[in-house]
């Protein structure tokens, strides 16, 4: 079991990321490649996925077994604003941090030749893991990058809902059945017994698509705590490369476009009515006729359900939106588990 211990100071410095972090999504990716875990969620993910690697996962599963730990350095920080940001913040990790968490991942298992040169500090060996992380993140996580932003912004409203209706203590009661809130400790499903001691530096939740089962935190104490959680999934959430519906068309009408306008950051149907003026029946049909289209993703929270966009929704309302790698794509173009501290 793994206890997360706040003091008062923690709670007030808690933070939900404001974005899918793209080096967590793409290793824990790894993970669901090679276990059997969620089949109605992942099994077509994982054909498409295999149909387009190459040795990339040959070469990086010794970096990221499917149990236990992984080096803390895969996942900086800077994962959250995109590809190309946590790539740099991987390549600029310091030499005596990488030779430290790989001796660490030696001691339980037998690593290659081109992982020690890594770390010894081999630069072709660093170039080596970058280029095989950019080749399956290209392979495994683009394609369906805008359904990961769809299912974790929808996970994101229901966290925001439960914060803003009752503060932390609320948001941390809403987490995964994994995880439960005994006041001053976060209790989860752990693969060993730790402690992480939070000591007023907060805590920055993150939800992961990939992420199945029980939570993954950092190993390192000392680095800015994190705890990555699973998402929570719709009932149609297996990732797939989305495009541009035929059922766009039913968009045509001022109230519809009203009501994808006035779902913002998330609300629900009564919410919705009461923005757009119509009755919660209304809302309700319009909403699922802008679910159709893929443009809005609901979720349901207790007794009532949450309305978010799409990126294809939010591209319609701002004419594009950024991509993983923090570029602009085109609007028509939509879209345990092992832990890095076991």
């Amino acid at each position: 079991m793994l206890r997360v211990h706040f003091t008062g100071l923690d709670l007030a410095r808690l933070r939900l990321a404001g974005d899918p972090d793209v080096l967590w999504e793409t290793v824990l990716s790894l993970h669901r490649l090679r276990d059997k875990q969620g089949e109605s969620i992942f099994g077509d993910w994982r054909s498409e996925t295999r149909t387009r690697l190459n040795s990339e996962t040959r070469l990086l599963a010794p970096l990221v077994p499917p149990r236990g730990y992984f080096p803390d350095f895969l996942t900086p920080p800077e994962g959250v604003h995109g590809l190309q940001a946590g790539v740099a913040a991987l390549r600029a990790t310091p030499p005596g941090r990488v030779h430290q968490e790989l001796g660490r991942l030696s001691t339980v298992r037998t690593l290659p030749a081109w992982i020690r040169s890594l770390a010894e500090g081999d630069a072709r060996a660093f170039g080596k893991l970058i280029g095989a992380l950019l080749a399956y993140h290209e392979a495994a996580i683009a394609p369906y990058w805008p359904h990961i932003q769809a299912q974790i912004e929808a996970d994101r409203a229901v966290r925001g809902r439960a914060l803003l209706d009752g503060g932390a203590d609320a948001l941390l009661s809403s987490l995964p059945p994994t995880m439960r809130w005994n006041a001053p400790v976060l209790e989860a499903d752990y693969p060993v017994d730790r402690d992480l001691y939070l000591n007023g530096r907060g805590l920055l939740l993150v939800p992961s698509f990939f992420c199945r089962g029980n939570p993954v935190a950092l190993q390192n104490p000392e680095l800015t705590p994190v705890l990555v959680y699973p998402a929570r999934h719709t009932s149609e959430s297996a990732p797939v490369v989305q495009e541009a519906p035929r059922s766009l068309g039913k968009l045509v009408g001022q109230t519809r476009s009203a009501v994808l306008g006035s779902i913002g950051g998330g609300c629900t149907t009564s919410e919705l009515a009461r923005r757009v003026g119509v009755s919660a029946a209304s809302a309700s049909q319009h909403a699922g006729v802008l679910r159709e289209a893929g443009l809005v993703l609901t979720l349901r929270h207790g007794s009532a359900v949450m309305h978010t966009l799409t990126p294809l929704g939010a591209a319609l309302l701002r004419g594009g939106h950024r991509g993983p790698q923090g570029r602009r794509t085109k609007s028509s173009l939509p879209g345990h588990s092992a832990s890095a501290s076991m």
